[in-house]
């Protein structure tokens, strides 16, 4: 992006200068403006699930952010050697996700491609004055995490037939829960930094919040939850191409303290498709925001860290 021209609109408040969710355009006073895209090949077999899984997914920066879905628009790539009635099936779970999030479905584009391909574009609303980056957090608060670990590696297994159907029904439904339900128990709370865990991982993504907050955030590694599933796949080294980018990038600014399950660190690396929001807020106000995501999901959730002032690492890892 370095040797893309820049237009220099002040009006642009948030751009992809901090690796952030998404775009904000201000309008006004009041009002900004989110933008963002996100599509992708299928990662489960069930056409209608994939639809929701991939609105889910794309929905997830504008709740990241702190605002509010408003439009969407799908974005389709298919090929023309495959029945329409799957096509339809795709929209149709798209769709669904887009009406739940209480945006509206306003068209779309399409193309032939050889491999399916789904997402959606979201236009969303935010108080300027009220954004969530994935820069901000404080020394001193607390971390949160909003759904399980273990995605990539779990649809990896699933496209061998090494998952049995009760996991697959149960990364499907985690994958398809909008991001909705943790971002408005929380937004009570003064929220100083959030980011939706994606292809980079929490470690990817803790460390994009420690770097551009300039502060070390220290996880514990035994805090963080994960589909029980994904534990034996990752002992047998089941491992998405993508964790080990993410680990070769992110080993070098980790410090490791004590001994730490391998497997568990790999499910820490581990790209996700629609994954939870990590969340740094007070830790006065901890208690009072985990309350409010029980009583919003029923998902696994965690509190998994700290923030502590800057060290020689951005991250640091405890059992």
């Amino acid at each position: 992006m370095c040797d893309i021209p820049k237009n220099e609109d002040p009006a642009l408040i948030v751009g992809y200068e901090t690796s952030d969710d998404a775009a904000v355009y201000q309008l006004d006073e009041k009002t900004g403006l989110i933008q963002t895209l996100d599509f992708f090949t299928p990662i489960v077999d069930d056409p209608f699930d994939f639809g929701q899984i991939a609105a889910a997914n794309a929905l997830s920066d504008v709740y990241a952010m702190g605002g509010t879905p408003r439009v969407a628009m799908n974005i389709v790539c298919f090929p023309n050697s495959l029945d329409t009635s799957i096509l339809k099936e795709i929209l149709r779970g798209g769709a669904e996700k887009v009406k739940e999030s209480g945006a509206v479905l306003a068209g779309g584009h399409s193309i032939e491609d050889n491999e399916p391909k789904y997402g959606l574009s979201v236009t969303g609303i935010v108080d300027p004055m009220h954004i969530w980056q994935n820069t901000g957090a404080q020394v001193g608060d607390i971390v949160i995490l909003t759904k399980p670990l273990g995605m990539g590696i779990l649809t990896t297994a699933l496209k061998e037939g090494m998952v049995d159907q009760e996991t697959i029904a149960w990364i499907t439904k985690i994958m398809g829960t909008l991001n909705k339900y943790a971002a408005d128990a929380v937004k009570a709370f003064d929220i100083h930094a959030c980011t939706d865990i994606t292809g980079f991982g929490l470690m990817g993504h803790a460390l994009e919040m420690a770097e551009g907050s300039q502060v070390t955030l220290e996880l514990s590694l035994n805090s963080i939850p994960y589909i029980g599933a994904a534990l034996p796949l990752a002992e047998m080294g089941i491992i998405p191409a993508g964790a080990y980018r993410n680990q070769a990038h992110v080993m070098p600014k980790t410090a490791f303290e004590g001994d730490l399950s391998v497997a568990l660190m790999d499910i820490c690396y581990d790209p996700q498709t629609s994954g939870g929001l990590l969340i740094a807020l007070p830790e006065a106000q901890a208690e009072d925001a985990m309350h409010a995501l029980e009583q919003a999901l029923d998902i696994p959730f965690a509190r998994i860290g700290k923030v502590i002032p800057m060290g020689t690492h951005a991250l640091c890892m405890k059992p």
